[in-house]
Order: structure tokens, then C-alpha cells, then sequence
């Protein structure tokens, strides 16, 4: 008998207890522990609330978490509850699925600033996760700049901008939406460092700000390059770019129709987030590219009036004691998987913050393929049984999966009218809830 353990529930080490469970059927048991007493990780507390198609795939997960030999063992704190060497000790095999829930520091003079926020606290202030739900920002500003070009400022910008009957269908939760109902945010810049052909955005959330009720998405034609040179681009890219085109081609008239402004401001490059206390502004520096197609600073330099910043440039993985890790790439150092005998990454902990929810199926497979040529037919450490003796000798509170469904029930039960659920955010409500 195998005895594989995951440390993280979201997508990696999902796709990582179904490559076990195919690889040795039978003969594995998989125990899928997470910080927090509810499984799912990025799906739960990482994707928009308004895009519930892609948290959908939560149900191929339960599937997977629902097989006799698959266990989650939730409200396990690694390193304070177990220590990695322990788990290294109980199972044939520990993989590390932690994924990247910090974000990358803008590096810059005043990110320290009230009002200013990284995207993984904002996105999980507004989804709902335990760590971020007190973080109150200040949407009582006119000004909002987010600072990045990839799909988490396309959800943020939206976020700001939707209206109340916009969020029907949605999960955002409740303390989020009552202070966006009372926003008065009427402009969002989203800053880009280098040019439309180079936005890490796809088509379809680009093509989500042309719906929306109060918003109008705005992008200067001089931004944008000789059409001609969007033949280079790929398709999915172009199709990207083609909305921006649309985006600059609205006419004037149409833009005062509609109460928010979101603009687009490319070729900018912040330098200093300026305010005494909490931000008044953002300090820009014009830039241009090279032929290889990187951004650097012309000198040229002016400023935003903001009230709110939020930081969308990325994510790090969070360091474990004991645990290789690379401080510059945000990962856990490893050889296309392994770290140490016995000590595996998959998904973001391995590769960094790249790739989409599916990216992580093959990954998750091929560090099980790995996994399976270093122990052989080998295997028989304690595994489940040996934690269950640990966790009762330390009178850990263990949260079951069985347990987690009774938490969504209450979750589902809980819902306004309109939303699929109203999460828990708080870790002693979402314990107390399995037993209502």
C-alpha cells in the first residue's frame, strides 16, 4: 500500500490525488490536508465570483474527494499542527500543492500606504477567505488604479464597476457587496507597464467590460499599434487586441452614457505611490519598448489622484521551514518536481503563478508519474493511520470532507436570493456549521 500526502485542496493537488488514484487504484491511500476546514483552494477564494462556469470544475474535484481511498483532511496548520519532516516520516510520498497565496511587492516607495491593497488580499476580501474578510477598504474614492495586465485586473476592474442586479447568479460575499453597493468610484485606470500586444488578458474578460451596466472601457487609439501588426499575434491574442481596438473606436458621445470610466493606460510604469497615511495618488513613469519587446523608463513622469490602489503583478509561494525554496522565482526549488527524497511540488509551488486552473491536470500527473519510478513497488510507512495516532495525541480538530458538505449545506442555506451560497467567513463559524 502506497500513502501519498498533499498538503493543499485546490486544483494542483486535486489533480494530483486523481493521477494517485489512476496510477495505483487500490493501492493508494491519498490524504489531502489544507489550512483552511473548506476544500478548493483557488476555486473558492481566487476565481471571480461572477465567473461560477469556472468554479464548476469544483464537481470533477468532489468526485475525486468523494473515493473511499481519498481523504481531506482540513483545518491542519503545516508546520505548527505536523512539521514536514513528520509527514515525511508517515507517508511514502508528501506533495507540496500549496500554491502561490502571497503576492509579489510592488517594490515601490508608499505600497505601505492605507488604501492600498495586492490582489490576493483585495480578491479574497471580496470571495470571501477567513485571512482577508476584515480588510474594509475605502471605496468612498472617485479614483481606482490597478496596477497590471493580466486577467486578476480585468476581475478587479470589473468588481469596482459591476452593479448590484450584476451580481445576481453570483457568490461574492455579503460584507463585499453591501460596501460596493455604496461605492462612489466612478473612474478605474488599469496601468500596464507595456503595450496591447503584450496584456496577459483573454478574450472573453476583456470582452466582459463591453456589458457591463455602469461601465465604459476606454483605451487611447495612439496606444495602439499599426493594425497590420496584429497578423504576428496568435489568435487568442488577437481576438484580445480586437477588443481593445473595439474599446478605442466607442465615440465620445457614448461615453458619458455610463457612469464609470474604465480606462486603459498603457506604456506606464508606477514608481511611487504617494499620500501621508493612505494614498492621494500614483506616480507614473512613461515607458518604451525595445525590440525584444521590454519596457523601460523615457523620464517622462506624471501623476494619478487615486484613493485606492490595488496590485495585480503576481504571486509567491509561501515558504515552508525546512523546504528549498527559491525567493526570486516564488517557488519551491525543484527538478521538474522533486524537491527532496520523498518531497514533491505540483502546480504553482512548482512552476510559479503561470497557466490556467487546467495546467495543473498534466502537472499533477506527471509529478505522480515521477512519484511512482522513485518508490517502486515499495511503500508501507504509517500513512492515514499513522497521522490519525498524531492527530489524537495532539487533539488536532480534524475537518472531513463529509464535514465540508455539511458546511456548504449551511452555506447554500444562508444565500440571498439569487447567489448559489453566502460563505463562511470566519474559521470557527465554518467548524461550528458542521454540526447545525
Amino acid at each position: 500500500m502506497r500513502h501519498i500526502a498533499i498538503i493543499g485542496s485546490g486544483p494542483a493537488g486535486y489533480y494530483t490525488a486523481e493521477a494517485a488514484q489512476k496510477q495505483w487504484g487500490e493501492d493508494v491511500r491519498v490524504d489531502i490536508f489544507d489550512l483552511l476546514p473548506v476544500p478548493y483552494g483557488l476555486i473558492r477564494t481566487g476565481v471571480a465570483p461572477d465567473h461560477q462556469s469556472i468554479k464548476g470544475v469544483s464537481r470533477r474535484y468532489e468526485s475525486t474527494a468523494q473515493l473511499d481511498n481519498v481523504r481531506f483532511v482540513g483545518n491542519v496548520t503545516i508546520g505548527e499542527d505536523i512539521s514536514i519532516a513528520e509527514l515525511r516520516d508517515l507517508y511514502d510520498a508528501v506533495v507540496l500543492a500549496t500554491g502561490a497565496p502571497n503576492d509579489k511587492p510592488a517594490g515601490i516607495r508608499g505600497e505601505g500606504l492605507e488604501n492600498v491593497f495586492g490582489s490576493a488580499s483585495f480578491v479574497g476580501w471580496y470571495n470571501g477567505h477567513p485571512q482577508f474578510a476584515k480588510l474594509n477598504p475605502d471605496l468612498s474614492v472617485r479614483t481606482a488604479v490597478v496596477i497590471g495586465n493580466g486577467n486578476v485586473a480585468l476581475d478587479v476592474a470589473r468588481m469596482l464597476t459591476k452593479t448590484t442586479a450584476e451580481f445576481t447568479g453570483s457568490d461574492i460575499v455579503g460584507h463585499a457587496l453591501h460596501a460596493l453597493e455604496k461605492s462612489r468610484i466612478d473612474r478605474v485606470v488599469i496601468l500596464g507597464r507595456r503595450g496591447p500586444h503584450q496584456i496577459a488578458m483573454t478574450p472573453k474578460e476583456l470582452g466582459e467590460l463591453a456589458h457591463l451596466a455602469r461601465g465604459c472601457p476606454r483605451v487611447d487609439p495612439a496606444d495602439l499599434p499599426a493594425m497590420d501588426e496584429d497578423m504576428f499575434l496568435e489568435p487568442g491574442q488577437r481576438k484580445s487586441v480586437d477588443h481593445l481596438r473595439s474599446f478605442a473606436a466607442i465615440p465620445e458621445e457614448f461615453r458619458c452614457v455610463k457612469p464609470v470610466e474604465i480606462e486603459f493606460d498603457f506604456f506606464a510604469s508606477p514608481t511611487a505611490i504617494l499620500g501621508e497615511g493612505s494614498v492621494t495618488g500614483l506616480e507614473v513613469e512613461r515607458t518604451a519598448l525595445d525590440e525584444n519587446g521590454r519596457a523601460s523608463g523615457t523620464g517622462q513622469t506624471y501623476t494619478i489622484p487615486c484613493g485606492l490602489v490595488v496590485t495585480c503583478i503576481g504571486y509567491k509561494t509561501s515558504p515552508i521551514a525546512g523546504v528549498p525554496f527559491e525567493e526570486n522565482a516564488g517557488r519551491f526549488a525543484n527538478d521538474e518536481g522533486r524537491i527532496l527524497p520523498g518531497l514533491y511540488c505540483v502546480g504553482w509551488a512548482r512552476r510559479g503563478p503561470s497557466g490556467t486552473i487546467g495546467t495543473n491536470r498534466p502537472d499533477g500527473f506527471g509529478v505522480i508519474d515521477k512519484i511512482a519510478e522513485d518508490i517502486g513497488s515499495g511503500g508501507g510507512k504509517a500513512g492515514r493511520p499513522g497521522f490519525d495516532a498524531l492527530a489524537e495525541a495532539r487533539k488536532l480538530d480534524v475537518v472531513t470532507f463529509r464535514d465540508w458538505k455539511k458546511i456548504e449545506a449551511v452555506e447554500e442555506k444562508r444565500a440571498r436570493d439569487g447567489a448559489p451560497r453566502e460563505k463562511f467567513v470566519d474559521v470557527g463559524e465554518m467548524i461550528k456549521a458542521r454540526s447545525d
